[in-house]
């Protein structure tokens, strides 16, 4: 039997991340660079993406970047490439790149703001998360296939959302749309890569605290607001993920293709209503 630190273990793996110079894609690549493996970090922001590397870097691993539009499928197969020729391998691939579709049509007081109605939705916002959130993602699996299929197999992780298979109120619809089609994404190409020996899976958190749709979250009161509706009674972090990642870029995942794993502090549970006191 494997001890854990073998079962678990992702030292010496290629691992290429996308949106890789903050929030979830950063704690990743942290996680991943920590635990010995090398890392390919890509992002459209060329300043932090330096920066982030520069702190991956203090592990003491190989570290490449690569700047990208990977809404650009040209681009986003050249910048898998060039990491992949670089770190002399691809792993594990974790397609985390993403934007927000701005917010819901309920603002904080549970109002309905005119601007926020579904028929006011700007095109140009919907056709952008769809680029970023779908096709991107998309063009980024269909670049690592051939190098792992070469290789005998790899991981695939993709950043989905909770808001992939359930309604939102504060988050925009062209976000839940765009989450909904990356969650169909996942179980399909892991249905058509499963005889490849390539796993593809998703991380569906809830509620983190990252600079998408403005760095809204960081806000101490609309942490403070969705705290009160989280079973857990807190926001997540993108240190949250870090223990998902580690599971599903190892051998501890290899039978488990086309799921997902929900962290999300028990948001899709429910909100938890406490009696008053008395």
């Amino acid at each position: 039997m494997p001890r854990i630190d073998e079962l678990f273990s992702v030292a010496g793996q290629g691992v290429i991340v996308t949106g890789a110079a903050s929030g979830i894609g950063f704690a990743i690549a942290e996680v991943m660079a920590e635990n010995d493996a090398r890392l390919g970090l890509v992002d459209i922001a060329p300043d932090a993406l330096d920066t982030a590397a520069e702190k991956i870097a203090r592990f003491g691993n190989q570290v490449e970047t690569r700047v990208a539009d990977l809404t650009d499928r040209a681009a986003a197969f050249a910048a898998v490439d060039a990491l992949h020729n670089r770190l002399g391998r691809l792993d594990t691939l974790f397609a985390n790149a993403g934007v927000s579709g701005g917010p819901g049509f309920l603002d904080a007081t549970g109002q309905r703001p005119p601007a926020r109605r579904f028929e006011n939705i700007d095109p140009a916002i919907l056709d952008r998360v769809l680029k970023v959130n779908v096709a991107a993602t998309f063009y980024t699996i269909q670049a690592a296939v051939p190098h792992m299929r070469a290789a005998g197999g790899g991981h695939i992780v993709v950043t989905s959302s909770i808001s992939a298979h359930k309604t939102e109120t504060i988050v925009g619809a062209a976000y839940v749309a765009s989450k909904g089609g990356t969650g169909m994404l996942v179980r399909q190409a892991a249905h058509e890569l499963a005889a490849d020996r390539i796993t593809v899976n998703a991380i569906s958190p809830g509620p983190i605290v990252t600079n998408i749709g403005g760095g809204r979250l960081h806000d101490t009161a609309t942490q403070e607001l969705v705290g009160r509706f989280t079973p857990l009674g807190r926001i997540g972090t993108p240190a949250d993920l870090q223990g998902a990642a580690i599971f599903l870029a190892s051998r501890a995942s290899d039978h488990m293709t086309g799921a997902e794993i929900v962290i999300d502090g028990g948001t899709t549970l429910g909100p938890v209503v406490i009696p008053p006191a008395g």
